[in-house]
């Protein structure tokens, strides 16, 4: 996740002078440093667009690794140390606990002064800001459905075309082994891409309501026989040697997954929208010259999903820390209101190939550098009947973390797909 443009300061001077850092730190943590907005969020995907915007803004930003940030914020949070603007994935797991415990400020009052503050996303997006009928957080980047990336040069090789359905892709592997190539890429070592493909399959096979009963608590709800079909599924790609040798010790945080995509050692590649400005900054020819190619998940036979159907983030969001002093809340929303998501921030997004979800945003997809990569994001994303957030972060903290261990487990075929059911029905209401 990693991209760079300018932005201009659109922000009045007042407005600028409130924002401003203060050295000065209290003991009670990062949001309650004077009256300045500090601020956690994700190395990669737009990281050089917060990077840009907190300047222009006096926001004082750290950056961390996906797995880093999320054991730091936790703890922060926990002690009182939070910054005053708290980076997360929406309405899951991590956004709830922060609400139930108090810990981020209620916005809705700020959107009923000026509505602008959500009317200018997508009505889906954003949805996964609001809890209980309340907005707790607001898109602070593009749209992140999951893809399926592929390289065009190694299928011309082997003279095939994209998989549409799951028989599809499992006769590729084969061919693409047989060829010296890695099927897929894969940085198991994170765990969290190999939930895309249990999330996906899940999907295809009996539709979202098998996530939203075990989302409920539903009393084994994980043994709903399309999740032990999808993990069966999985544990065949595997024996088909399906992922790239030693995937197991791939990170993704490093973008190694990634690369092995663009050069040429591996096939294809789900992950999230957020690829594509990483591998732009990485190769630039690769993309400029048309060898990168995109697609949907394939089809499961038999399947109750709908096609279209979307797996990945919305969004990610800004939440302001309750714990922030009031000079801090009040410069924290002014930066929501106006230093996020204004035309040159929208701009900026775009022109390192992420789709911002801001309504009316069509003529400028039209005018971006990657028009038709961009436009097929937004599109996937506007129209998919279902648009299931990450369920590491849409399920507790706790469940999340035994989710992702079990899911390690699964793919190297050290447990059975109805002994990762059974471990996960024992986390249900936990």
């Amino acid at each position: 996740m990693t991209l760079g443009k300018r932005r201009t300061a659109l922000m009045a001077a007042g407005v600028a002078a409130l924002l401003s850092f203060t050295a000065a730190c209290g003991s009670s943590g990062p949001s309650s440093a004077g009256g300045g907005v500090t601020a956690w969020a994700l190395t990669g995907g737009d990281e050089q667009t917060f990077r840009t915007s907190f300047q222009d803004d006096k926001v004082d930003g750290q950056f961390f690794g996906n797995d880093a940030y999320k054991q730091k914020i936790r703890s922060a949070v926990g002690a009182g140390q939070a910054p005053s603007l708290l980076f997360s994935w929406g309405n899951g797991g991590m956004l709830k606990s922060w609400v139930d415990a108090g810990k981020v400020m209620d916005l809705t009052p700020e959107v009923q002064k000026d509505p602008t503050l959500t009317s200018r996303y997508l009505p889906s997006v954003a949805r996964t800001g609001v809890i209980d009928g309340k907005t707790y957080a607001v898109p602070n980047n593009g749209m992140q459905p999951v893809v399926l990336f592929y390289n065009k040069d190694l299928f011309n090789k082997i003279g095939a075309q994209p998989p549409k359905t799951w028989d599809d892709l499992m006769a590729l592997v084969p061919k693409f082994n047989q060829a010296g190539i890695a099927p897929f890429a894969m940085g198991g070592q994170s765990k969290w891409p190999q939930l895309m493909w249990e999330e996906y399959l899940v999907d295809r096979i009996g539709g979202p309501g098998v996530f939203n009963a075990i989302a409920a608590n539903r009393p084994n709800a994980w043994s709903d026989p399309a999740v032990i079909q999808a993990n069966t599924m999985i544990q065949q790609l595997v024996d088909a040697d399906g992922f790239v040798k030693g995937f197991n010790s791939i990170a993704t945080d490093s973008n190694a997954d990634t690369a092995l995509l663009f050069t040429g050692k591996a096939a294809m590649y789900l992950m999230g929208s957020w690829a594509f400005p990483t591998i732009k900054q990485a190769d630039a020819q690769f993309i400029s010259g048309g060898k990168l190619g995109y697609t949907t998940f394939p089809t499961v036979a038999g399947g109750k999903g709908a096609p279209a159907d979307i797996v990945g983030n919305p969004a990610n969001y800004w939440s302001i820390s309750a714990t922030a002093g009031d000079q801090q809340k009040q410069a924290a929303v002014q930066y929501l209101r106006t230093g996020v998501m204004n035309d040159s921030y929208v701009d900026s997004l775009l022109a390192n190939g992420s789709v911002p979800p801001v309504n009316g945003i069509e003529a400028k997809l039209a005018k971006a550098q990657d028009p038709q990569y961009l436009s097929y994001v937004y599109n996937m994303a506007s129209k998919a009947p279902n648009f299931q957030l990450s369920w590491d972060q849409a399920l507790s903290p706790g469940q999340a973390d035994t989710l992702l261990n079990n899911l390690g487990q699964l793919f190297l075929k050290q447990i059975t797909p109805e002994q990762f059911s059974a471990t996960m029905n024992a986390t249900i209401g936990k």
